[in-house]
């Protein structure tokens, strides 16, 4: 039969699929796509946590009897109960003959205590970065966080520390409270110490070590070079902060800031030499030996 033009059904050439329905919120909640989970990575966690424990306490142990004879020094020649050379000698030679009387003491525990805090916070932070990050176990950080975290340890510690010791071999009469200013410039003393130790290293070591002779690199790395060299720098400038805080409490109030600052100056060179020499071990050696160790440990539980 033939249709005659403009009588065709309006319902052809039109869309005939029935109308969707909206969809229900439940309904677009169950078809959205699932995120993938976050991994970490919590292999043998407890046992990594252990292991950045020992590292710590061996470092901490290791280092602890020389930088004892060298604080206890600085501060007996900072309050004048002895000279530098003489406290030095005093303390060695009772160390080699009664190893026992040094290492049992309350000065020995307080550096332990110190670094041995400071190294473990340090490990524990790369530890638990490591899991949350699912990175490899052996992972090193070089961040804020561990600036943040290693300088408040110790920091804190090293306060503690530092007032224990100004008791101890400070000047003579009756134990006093360490003034504020005092602990603001040990404060700022640390952060300086603990940047350089925990952070410049990983920053430094691969442009020293593009530097160096490949067959120095086999006995040495650059980042064992920035190990020692960065600590050991900064106390150039970090050793008046730690004269004017002791300083500070030796002689109290009653005493001008050009009186201070001739005594600072005085002593400046000796002491910056001493510091040098305690840091080396504290996070020279120290740091060296937590690192490796560390390596060595946690690389068995991968």
């Amino acid at each position: 039969m033939t249709r005659l033009p403009g009588l065709d059904s309006p319902a052809q050439g039109m869309d005939t699929q029935p109308a969707q329905k909206p969809m229900s919120p439940i309904t677009k909640v169950a078809e959205t796509p699932l995120v993938a989970p976050t991994v970490w990575n919590t292999k043998n966690l407890g046992l990594r946590l252990a292991s950045d424990f020992v590292s710590g306490a061996c470092a901490a142990t290791l280092v602890a009897p020389l930088i004892t004879v060298i604080d206890k020094a600085i501060m007996q020649n900072a309050s004048g109960q002895a000279t530098l050379k003489n406290s030095l000698k005093t303390s060695l030679k009772t160390f080699l003959l009664r190893p026992h009387s040094l290492i049992f003491s309350k000065p020995f525990g307080l550096i332990c205590m110190l670094y041995g805090g400071t190294y473990l916070t340090a490990n524990a932070l790369d530890t638990l970065t490591s899991t949350v990050q699912n990175k490899p176990a052996t992972l090193v950080t070089s961040g804020t966080a561990k600036f943040a975290a290693s300088s408040t340890a110790n920091i804190g510690l090293c306060l503690f520390k530092d007032q224990a010791f100004a008791r101890l071999f400070g000047p003579g009469g009756p134990p006093r409270p360490v003034p504020l200013p005092s602990y603001a410039l040990f404060t700022l003393r640390d952060c300086m110490t603990i940047f350089a130790s925990f952070n410049l290293p990983p920053l430094l070591g691969p442009i020293i070590s593009r530097n160096m002779n490949q067959e120095i690199q086999k006995s040495l790395s650059g980042q064992t070079i920035a190990q020692f060299l960065a600590p050991a720098t900064i106390q150039i400038f970090s050793t008046p902060m730690h004269l004017l805080g002791l300083d500070l409490y030796n002689r109290g109030k009653e005493v001008s800031w050009g009186d201070r600052w001739t005594i600072v100056k005085k002593n400046w060179g000796v002491s910056a030499v001493a510091r040098m020499c305690r840091i080396v071990p504290a996070f020279g050696i120290g740091g060296v030996v937590n690192g490796k160790v560390r390596k060595r440990l946690i690389s068995k539980l991968e």
